[in-house]
């Protein structure tokens, strides 16, 4: 008795339920969908080169439930842009990802459209480097018909890439003389040597690098003013023995719009990658290489910005490094290793470990430079300047080499954390000097010791310790310096005195500290 009264309590409640239902009865669209947004603006993308995927929410503000007889691309199966909406891919064959029949969206609910594209330039336009490519997602028809607009800025490009193997699949790899032997080796860097055709890199076009573009013996890459140079992940630019490199940037007429500088980065041009560490892999001044000469260039979002190898007894500086930027290296943004560096107005700054990190000693210069580390991604282990005059191998058999000199003049070293600089001896030559510099170091417990004695005329003379420079937002690589920095006025001045990083006349008799002349910064 009691199962038969439970049975028929549950149809009872069962059927009530049913009755208060539309058994999900689906009405047609009446063209009253709501849109997330009108226009869905994906970021520019290169040639050939698939962007990320958007997202498009779709609304039935309505109580009804109903069904979207079509949604579908304007350009139909020749629209670069492909769909998926809510999971499915639509019709199959040459409409897969252009046209969906009947979409089912319930009362008061939504559904998601995801948006991709991979665009051909040049079958969209042979008379520009870039072109504005547009289509509309098209939502029912007739007089219900409502459409959402998409807008893709694609660019064309100089694309540099090692071959593969048609049969095994294996990528080309870099060969050349690692251990200064005089022999060969071959390495597991993906990537080619440039052909003497490709040793000159302009303005025209972008170049997007996959694996390391390497220059050869005899070779000189020449980048123009205005280049922009893209690189894949785990990509750079190799300089072996014998070659070289110049980035021959210029300042441009409005400085922070950067039109003439060479700007090198990651490949991936979404916004939200324009501040990302670590999207490629580094410019390697390898052993050998010869007369590097940089100018007026932004290197961002490396592992390690610049690294320069060897050479510090050649008669010319293994690099020369002038009026650039470096910012967002996931590691270091400049490491010298047993090399001899010059550099004057450089701004370094947001590096995993180190931005200026001269190690294994060698000889390096460094004037009116801003060298800072607001990093905070992660802990970071160094401070924003590292020097030291020895490698520790696997075996934890410790090398020295001498630190020849390590000047610093009307440099900044200051960041997020505290002492910004290390000077790590273990050989018996480590000379330094530090003039007319603002640095942040505040440690009792070292202050006054071994490399740290502050009096010490011979190596310290005129700096500032602990006072505020006052940048305009170190966390935003941001690294002008405000009207009440300390480091107004307060740089030895030089002969002649020459111009900041934004082609400003320096003071000649009392100029600023860091790479950049002060400025009142515009209130909010």
């Amino acid at each position: 008795m009691k199962r038969v009264l439970y049975f028929c309590i549950s149809l009872i409640i069962l059927l009530f339920w049913s009755s208060c239902r539309k058994d999900f009865e689906f009405s047609p669209s009446t063209g009253n969908l709501e849109f997330q947004r009108d226009t869905v603006y994906l970021d520019t993308v290169f040639t050939n080169i698939g962007s990320s995927t958007y997202n498009l929410k779709v609304y039935n503000r309505s109580d009804d439930d109903i069904v979207i007889p079509s949604i579908r691309l304007e350009n139909g199966i020749n629209s670069f842009y492909r769909l998926n909406v809510d999971g499915s891919t639509g019709l199959e064959g040459a409409q897969e990802g252009k046209v969906f029949e009947n979409v089912e969206v319930l009362a008061n609910d939504s559904l998601f459209i995801f948006i991709e594209t991979t665009i051909d330039i040049e079958s969209l336009s042979n008379s520009s480097n870039q072109f504005l490519y547009t289509d509309r997602i098209l939502f029912d028809s007739g007089n219900n018909e409502q459409d959402v607009d998409l807008v893709t800025l694609v660019k064309d490009a100089v694309f540099i890439f090692p071959s593969r193997d048609d049969n095994t699949g294996v990528i080309e790899t870099l060969t050349f003389d690692v251990d200064g032997d005089g022999t060969p080796d071959e390495t597991t860097l993906q990537g080619r040597f440039l052909e003497n055709s490709e040793l000159t890199f302009t303005n025209e076009k972008p170049y997007v690098i996959y694996g390391y573009a390497a220059i050869g013996n005899g070779q000189t890459l020449t980048m123009e003013a205005g280049t922009r140079v893209h690189f894949h992940a785990n990509s750079g630019i190799l300089v072996t023995e014998g070659g070289s490199l110049n980035i021959d940037g210029a300042l441009s007429a409005d400085p922070e719009l950067m039109e003439n500088q060479v700007i090198l980065e990651g490949d991936r041009l979404e916004p939200i990658f324009s501040d990302v560490p670590g999207q490629w892999g580094t410019i390697w001044l390898f052993n050998g290489s010869t007369n590097n000469t940089i100018n007026y260039a932004t290197i961002k979002n490396a592992t390690i910005g610049i690294l320069a190898e060897g050479n510090q007894e050649a008669i010319n500086n293994k690099l020369t490094i002038t009026n650039s930027q470096i910012y967002n290296s996931s590691s270091f943004g400049l490491l010298g290793r047993a090399t001899s560096v010059n550099a004057e107005n450089i701004v370094v700054n947001n590096s995993g470990q180190s931005s200026v990190a001269a190690t294994f000693g060698g000889r390096y210069n460094f004037t009116h430079c801003t060298i800072a580390n607001y990093w905070n991604n992660s802990f970071r282990q160094f401070p924003a300047l590292l020097v030291n005059d020895f490698i520790v191998d696997e075996d934890n058999n410790v090398f020295t080499n001498p630190l020849e000199e390590a000047n610093f003049t009307n440099c900044i070293v200051f960041g997020n954390d505290n002492p910004e600089f290390i000077l790590d001896d273990q050989g018996e030559t480590f000379n330094f000097n530090f003039t007319n510099c603002l640095l942040r170091f505040d440690n009792d417990n070292i202050e006054g010791t071994g490399n740290y004695q502050f009096n010490d005329a011979q190596r310290y003379q005129s700096n500032i310790f602990n006072q505020d420079p006052d940048f305009e937002d170190g966390f935003e690589n941001l690294l002008r310096i405000g009207s009440n920095s300390a480091a107004n006025g307060s740089a030895l001045p030089l002969n002649p005195a020459g111009t900041d990083i934004l082609g400003l006349q320096r003071d000649p008799i009392s100029p600023d500290i860091g790479a950049y002349e002060s400025t009142v910064f515009d209130e909010d």
